[in-house]
């Protein structure tokens, strides 16, 4: 197979293979990125063709949140079972299948099911749980680097397909802007089904870091299984409510209702979009930032701080006056924490439950992320279609960001955890 010829060429170059690894789930994170952000350009646009309310809209995109999260355990478990390549491939191929069915939908059952169903069961396969995967099975050292690297693929997805799907749709229309993204969904399936290894040990490598090649460990186990084990640890049920948060003030708010929000203050699509794009440069620096200073410093702390300044930037918003300048600030406040949360959230878990389960309790994390962004998607539709503004439901957002800092912090007190740089990589795992 191609991958064992390069990993042989890169071996006598001291280069690991895992970085073509994470350059393959880079690439397809990148690309679900896109779909993940394309209904911020989407919900005006299939509103002035077809009459559906805002809350309708909503509705369908909460669907896909709701499945995007639910998939992550399954996912996980799938990807321990039948392997990464196959997997994530066949997802890519699924979502592209949707975006190219809704080119002919008429009715709003229609839009459930593509951009509802099958887009939200395809992107739970290729987000968060697949950098959690790799970052977990391919790296001990550096791995924080690696979680933030992988997490910030969803910000240059953002920043590359933005606005570019914005200037399409205002040109030709929200049709021409689905095509494009189908056509390289594909492209990545390719890349990734030659190139994606699933372990080190089947190129004969230790993970990076490690000096020893060693077998996966058993991973054996049901994703209620490992919800089961999971839920008895504090640490878990703190790491699922904050991901709720999460999820609540970045996918389903920000990236669902911002350029609608912007249009209620005559802010165009495309300079909204832009906006956005402005965003993903800054987060891609933060996130990296944030695996580089989650290898080194208490991951707790940094939770306090990335919640709790996020949460000030969304309760700036609606007083902002969405001139240019305020948008260009929040922008980079809040684009530097979008999701900083992740490298410190995965590497919680994975110390907690070891390498090969981490990624299984993470999915299982990441669906509180998932519910909380379906919360948000919904429930700011509805208030926007009963008040004429989105104000109240960015004002709760920034509320309950304030909330999970503290809740980091309180626990993180209670039980006198340390999560340093200085402990090992994985503490004791529990039978799951």
């Amino acid at each position: 197979m191609p991958a064992a010829r390069i990993a042989s060429w890169l071996a006598n170059r001291s280069v690991h293979y895992g970085r073509i690894v994470t350059g393959t789930a880079f690439l397809t994170m990148l690309v679900t990125a896109g779909v993940v952000g394309a209904p911020g350009v989407l919900i005006v646009p299939l509103q002035r063709e077809f009459g559906w309310s805002a809350a309708e809209v909503s509705t369908s995109f909460a669907i896909r949140l709701v499945l995007f999260g639910l998939t992550g355990p399954f996912a996980a478990a799938l990807m321990n079972r039948y392997g990464v390549r196959p997997v994530v491939a066949a997802a890519l191929l699924l979502i592209a299948a949707a975006l190219l069915a809704s080119l002919r939908m008429t009715t709003i059952w229609e839009l459930d099911l593509t951009w509802g169903v099958m887009v939200g069961t395809g992107t739970g396969f290729t987000a968060a749980v697949l950098g959690a995967t790799v970052a977990t099975r391919w790296f001990t050292h550096r791995r924080g680097l690696v979680l933030g690297l992988l997490t910030a693929s969803s910000a240059t997805g953002q920043l590359l397909f933005l606005p570019l799907l914005a200037d399409i749709t205002a040109r030709f229309g929200w049709r021409a802007a689905v095509v494009p993204i189908a056509v390289v969904l594909v492209v990545a399936a390719c890349v990734l089904f030659l190139l994606m290894v699933e372990r080190p040990s089947d190129l004969g490598l230790a993970p990076y870091g490690e000096a020893v090649v060693t077998p996966p460990a058993d991973a054996a186990g049901s994703p209620f299984a490992a919800l089961r084990e999971a839920s008895r640890v504090p640490l878990f049920w703190l790491l699922f409510g904050t991901f709720f948060v999460c999820g609540c003030s970045t996918n389903g708010l920000i990236q669902t209702h911002f350029i609608a929000f912007c249009g209620d203050f005559a802010i165009a699509p495309v300079t909204a979009a832009g906006v956005l794009a402005t965003m993903g440069i800054f987060d891609f620096f933060g996130t990296v930032g944030s695996g580089w200073l989650s290898d080194r410093y208490d991951n707790r702390r940094l939770l306090f701080w990335y919640y709790g300044l996020r949460g000030l930037s969304l309760l700036f918003l609606p007083f902002s006056g969405f001139t240019i300048p305020a948008l260009s600030v929040f922008a980079m406040f809040y684009g530097l924490d979008w999701i900083a949360t992740v490298p410190p959230t995965v590497k919680l878990a994975a110390r907690r439950f070891g390498r090969e389960r981490a990624a299984l309790v993470f999915g299982w994390i990441f669906t509180g992320h998932q519910l909380g962004a379906a919360t948000a998607a919904l429930s700011a539709g509805l208030v926007r279609t009963a008040y004429g503004t989105y104000t109240p439901a960015f004002l709760a957002a920034g509320g309950l960001c304030l909330v999970a800092a503290l809740a980091v912090v309180t626990l993180a007190r209670r039980d006198g955890e340390t999560m340093s740089a200085n402990l090992p990589e994985a503490l004791p795992e529990p039978a799951i």
